[in-house]
Order: structure tokens, then sequence, then C-alpha cells
């Protein structure tokens, strides 16, 4: 006849009655199956829950409450749990149970909502809670898994271990490296500065060599120029005393030789004249003339001496200057000059 809405109905008529009530609320069912052979025979108990509920609407609690009932649903959903169960541990081996708990649930969540949606029931939620295996088979079982996974962390540790070693050693190497690399940067450095500070030196020294070969060089140009001028002043000196000296002997020689011309004529003179007189005077003027031409040779021993005392006072003044260095042909011709042949 339909459905009524909840609230509070102050006035029901005698006849009309309530024939089920259906809850809407999410219902918990445990569905266990014992002794389920796995493939390698091996009997397993597992316990499975799940969730429904009835609904949404008042036509699927129609269905739910005509076409199947609560009892009928029991056996409906315990069965196919069941068969569900056997069906998927059946197809494993016994180390494999405890895996598939969520492949399972999926499909033992399709397979169940396709059996019961006809009767207005939706399946929510397909667990699988427990699977228990033999108690000596699940000790070894757990010990396997404790083996293993002891296997596992060892097989970490031993990784980490190797990665840690790996680590240090990729760290010490690159510490070397770095430290090569660094002493070969001091090294390269070291050597260029070496390098910069011979090429300095070699400079310096370039430098200090060309200063000194100037040095030398405008010393030995100052000590050349000073003794070319030394040389042009002893020539020119020398020169002057020379002609000085020539000027004088000659002066000297062209007095002696105009007065012995002079006294030759004045004696030629009076010997014509004292010719004509007396021829016995002759003889004494040639006495005479004799004993004066004795006179004009002690008179040149004479002059000879004075040019003697002349040179002698040249070289005293040339003397008292400071040494002098003549050479070539103006030298010997100086020399000659002041030194006495061997015919004077």
């Amino acid at each position: 006849m339909g459905q009524l809405s909840p609230g509070v109905i102050w006035f029901w008529p005698s006849w009309s009655r309530i024939s089920h009530i259906v809850t809407r609320a999410t219902i918990t069912y445990n569905a266990p199956a014992r002794d389920c052979p796995t493939a390698d025979n091996v009997m397993v108990n597992v316990d499975l829950s799940l969730t429904f509920r009835i609904g949404p609407d008042a036509e699927a609690a129609r269905n739910f409450v005509y076409r199947l009932g609560a009892n009928r649903f029991d056996e409906l959903l315990a069965a196919e749990a069941e068969e569900s169960i056997r069906g998927l541990v059946y197809g494993v081996t016994h180390d494999r149970v405890n895996d598939l708990r969520e492949e399972f649930a999926v499909g033992m969540l399709a397979t169940l909502n396709s059996k019961v949606t006809p009767y207005g029931i939706q399946i929510m939620n397909v667990k699988i809670t427990d699977v228990k295996l033999p108690n000596e088979l699940q000790e070894r079982l757990e010990r396997t898994t404790a083996f293993k996974t002891k296997m596992g962390e060892l097989e970490k540790t031993f990784e980490n271990r190797v990665r840690v070693l790996d680590d240090e050693a990729t760290k010490e190497l690159e510490t070397i490296r770095k430290t090569n690399a660094r002493k070969i940067q001091e090294i390269e450095a070291e050597r260029k500065r070496f390098e910069i500070e011979r090429i300095e030196m070699e400079e310096r020294a370039k430098g200090e060599a060309r200063v000194e070969e100037v040095n030398a060089t405008s010393k030995a140009e100052v000590a050349l120029k000073k003794a070319q001028g030394k040389e042009v002043v002893a020539k020119v000196n020398s020169t002057q005393n020379a002609e000085a000296l020539l000027k004088k002997t000659q002066i000297q020689c062209q007095k002696l030789q105009i007065e012995a011309d002079q006294k030759s004529n004045v004696m030629i003179k009076d010997s014509e004249a004292e010719l004509k007189v007396s021829e016995s005077q002759a003889a004494a003027m040639i006495a005479r003339a004799e004993a004066e031409a004795k006179g004009a040779e002690a008179l040149a021993e004479k002059r000879r001496y004075e040019l003697e005392w002349a040179r002698l006072e040249v070289l005293k003044d040339i003397a008292k200057t400071g040494r002098k260095f003549i050479t070539g042909s103006k030298g010997e011709q100086i020399l000659n000059d002041l030194v006495p042949s061997s015919g004077m």
C-alpha cells in the first residue's frame, strides 16, 4: 500500500497496520570460511567481513521483503561468500594467501553485488579480516618471513654500508684530487712567480749592464775627448814652442849672419883700402881676421849653449803642467825638436 513518512502520527486508523520495518542503516556481516584448501592442499581459515544496506528507496525495500527475506538472504550471502573464498584460496598456494586480501575484496564485492542487487541490497564494502594457516605452518612462515625480513635488513645494511664506504672513498678521492689540484696550483703559481722574478732579475741585470755600458762608453768617450784635447793642446803648445824656438834661432842666426856679413864687408873694405896702403899690414889683418873667425866660432858655441838652456826651460815648463801623452809624427817631431841631435 505504500510507506509512511517518519515522525509522530497522532491519529492511527484501526484498520491499518505495519507489516514490515526495514532499516536504512549500514549492517556489518561476518562470513567465516573454515578449512579452505589451497593449491598445495593446505587448509586455511578465512574470516570475511562485509557491510551492506537495503535501499536506497521503498521499491528496493519491498523487493527485499517480498522476494528474498532476511533468512534466505543470510543463506545466500553465506553460500556466495564461502564459495567465493574457497575459489579464491584454491587458486593460490599457502604462501600467497595473505597477499590476496585486496584482490579478493575487489572481486568479491563485484560478485556479491551482481547477485543481491535485484533483491534491493547494496554491498558497500568487503574485507578479509583474518587468514589463519595451521599453527606449525604459520610459525614456519613467520620464521621464514622474519628471516626474509632480516635478510632484507642485512642487505639494506650492507648496501648502506657499501654506499657509505663508496661515499667515503669518493669523498677521500675528491679530497685527494682537490689537495693535488691545490698543490699543483701552488707549484704552478710558485713557478710563475720564480719565472717573473727571473725575468725581473734578467731585465734588471740587462738594465744595469746597459747603464754600466753607457757609463763606460761615456767615460771612455770623455777620457778619449780629454786625451784628444790634451793631445791637441800638447801639439799646439809643442808647435808654438817649436815655432818660437825656430823663429828665435832663425832671428839669432840671421843677426849673427848680418853681423858677420857686416863685419866681413867692413873687413873687405878695410882690407881693400889698406891693401893699397901697405901689403905689409895684410898679414896682420889676415891674422886679425883669423882671430876674429875663431871668435865667431866661440860665439856660435855660446849660442848653442843658450839654445840648449832655452830647450831645457821649455822641458821644465812642460814637466810642470802634468804628464803629456803625445804620439804620432807630431810627437816624434816635437821630441826631435826638444832632444838635441848627435851632430850638435
